[in-house]
């Protein structure tokens, strides 16, 4: 197995950038909020499957329907880019349903919060692009990280502020757009080339 470091910490970037975990804690505050604890090690877990069972499963899936990596790569430039676009003019074009929250472990947190639309379709487009394994590093990584900040969530939001919050959403939000354009042009080139 050849670990190419570069790619694995890109692949990292961008799906920490999508995932939005340090943007995701005044989330997750008014979830512990609402039903008073969430489950760190659960959720983080969960979250971690779920985006490994898609990077597998979700091909086949696609390819049941006829649709190719290159094309779904694209469409996944696309939601990317205007996640990104969300996280640097603080806008919402995707807007999150109220459930009546019973456990916030697994719904909405694990998914759709983590392992959301943006993650997976992400993944798919990262598979284009990358070797399997880089991006099960990647999401590990992520999973970690995720864990981390579940648990100190309240601390890290007292540490940053809401406007630091703010920066690190900005910073991520101009990255992701640029990896977004990256994927795009690259898999837009793949699709005219088999054609």
């Amino acid at each position: 197995m050849h670990l190419d470091f570069k790619e694995i910490f890109t692949a990292f970037m961008v799906l920490f950038a999508v995932i939005d975990i340090i943007g995701n804690i005044p989330i997750i505050i008014d979830l512990r909020k609402k039903v008073g604890h969430i489950q760190s090690e659960k959720a983080s877990v969960i979250a971690g499957v779920i985006m490994i069972l898609f990077l597998f499963l979700g091909q086949n899936i696609l390819s049941l329907i006829g649709i190719g990596v290159n094309s779904f790569a694209v469409a996944g430039a696309f939601v990317v880019f205007f996640i990104a676009l969300e996280m640097v003019l603080g806008i919402t074009l995707y807007k999150h349903e109220e459930n009546d929250l019973t456990t916030a472990t697994v719904f909405p947190l694990a998914f759709p919060l983590i392992a959301g639309p943006g993650s997976l379709t992400t993944l798919l487009a990262l598979r284009a692009e990358y070797r399997i394994e880089s991006i099960i590093l990647a999401i590990i990584f992520n999973v970690i990280i995720i864990y981390i900040v579940l648990k100190t969530s309240a601390k890290i939001e007292r540490f940053l502020g809401p406007n630091g919050i703010s920066i690190i959403r900005k910073v991520f939000g101009v990255v992701l757009m640029a990896i977004a354009v990256k994927l795009f042009a690259q898999n837009i080139k793949a699709l005219f080339e088999l054609a």
